[in-house]
């Protein structure tokens, strides 16, 4: 993707012209100053990338972005937001939660919405266990789905990462390497 998820979500949220609009960090999308850039802003590119984006491939880049950005806000730090009070980064992340989701239902993909609840659900679970690699693998396996729909073998890799299997992380990264090499990416 040409396009920069994170320059475009920065302007959409100073648009919102809310309480959220005045966290928008100084660089305007503060990816590189938070130290969190390249690696979680190709999330929207993976999900957009997939076939069931086709046509909206903008939309999902955005949505998927706006929903890792709620998640670096409750877990880290922001790429686009850099809210100085714990408590307002934790606000912050649900209004991009629900940014993204609201973006998802006026597509109409039910599926999604499903989808990304559970990336939200089991990433959170990673974090709470202090498993870094896992929510990471839930992240790519997720936006994986995202773009190309989730297989029975992604169902059954989540399901391990639910019941907390070791062999989760692999089973999540072999899921989205097979659905990344789908399409070529």
């Amino acid at each position: 993707m040409t396009r920069d998820p994170l320059g475009r979500l920065a302007a959409l949220v100073r648009d919102d012209d809310g309480l959220v609009a005045a966290l928008v960090c100084d660089d305007g999308a503060g990816a590189t100053a938070a130290g969190n850039g390249n690696r979680a802003a190709r999330l929207g590119a993976l999900a957009a990338s997939g076939s069931r984006a086709r046509g909206h491939e903008a939309d999902y880049e955005l949505l998927v972005e706006a929903i890792r950005e709620g998640f670096q806000l409750h877990y880290g730090r922001g790429r686009v937001l850099c809210p100085a009070d714990p408590d307002l980064a934790l606000l912050a992340g649900d209004r991009l939660y629900a940014l993204g989701l609201e973006r998802l239902a006026e597509l109409g993909d039910i599926e999604g919405i499903v989808e990304l609840a559970d990336v939200i659900a089991l990433a959170a679970q990673a974090q709470a266990g202090a498993d870094t690699e896992l929510a990471e693998a839930v992240w790519t396996a997720g936006a994986a789905a995202i773009g190309w729909g989730p297989s029975a073998e992604h169902l059954a890799a989540k399901a391990l990462a639910r019941d907390g299997a070791p062999e989760a992380t692999g089973a999540l990264r072999a899921v989205a390497s097979r659905l990344e090499r789908r399409d070529g990416s």
